[in-house]
């Protein structure tokens, strides 16, 4: 079966906000007919908690 994709642009400030990475892949849950939610992988979210904790020290 072949699925469609789509691509969603970002603008540059919220990308880095949130710190993506090019090609990361995520996951949208649709909430209700408004609303979308943005899920990141665990091992990006872990990726990231880590380099945070760099960070600080």
């Amino acid at each position: 079966m072949k699925s469609e994709q789509y691509y969603v642009n970002f603008p540059a400030a919220v990308a880095q906000a949130i710190e993506f990475t090019a090609g990361e892949d995520v996951e949208w849950l649709i909430d209700d007919h408004q609303n979308m939610v943005l899920r990141r992988s665990d091992s990006a979210v872990a990726a990231l908690k880590n380099k945070l904790k760099t960070k600080s020290t």
